[in-house]
C-alpha cells in the first residue's frame, strides 16, 4: 500500500458495497473511497479517480470522472 499523504491517480471499476464505494483497481487490488459527493452516476462503470491516501487502503477522493 501507499504511504499516508501520497497523491494517487488510478483507474478501475467503481463498485458500491455495504461499506460504501470502492475502486477495483486496473492494476489489481481495491481502494476504499471517501467520497465528498455521491458518485452513484458512475457506479459499476470504469472511472478515473484522484485523491490522497489517508489510511491503509483508504483514499480521500477529490475527483471522479469516466475513464474514456
Amino acid at each position: 500500500m501507499s504511504i499516508i499523504g501520497t497523491r494517487v491517480e488510478e483507474t478501475g471499476a467503481l463498485l458500491r458495497g455495504d461499506e460504501g464505494f470502492m475502486l477495483r483497481r486496473d492494476i489489481g487490488g481495491r481502494w476504499m473511497l471517501d467520497l465528498h459527493r455521491v458518485a452513484s452516476d458512475f457506479a459499476e462503470q470504469r472511472v478515473r479517480i484522484s485523491g490522497v491516501v489517508v489510511a491503509d487502503g483508504l483514499i480521500d477522493v477529490d475527483a471522479v470522472a469516466p475513464d474514456d
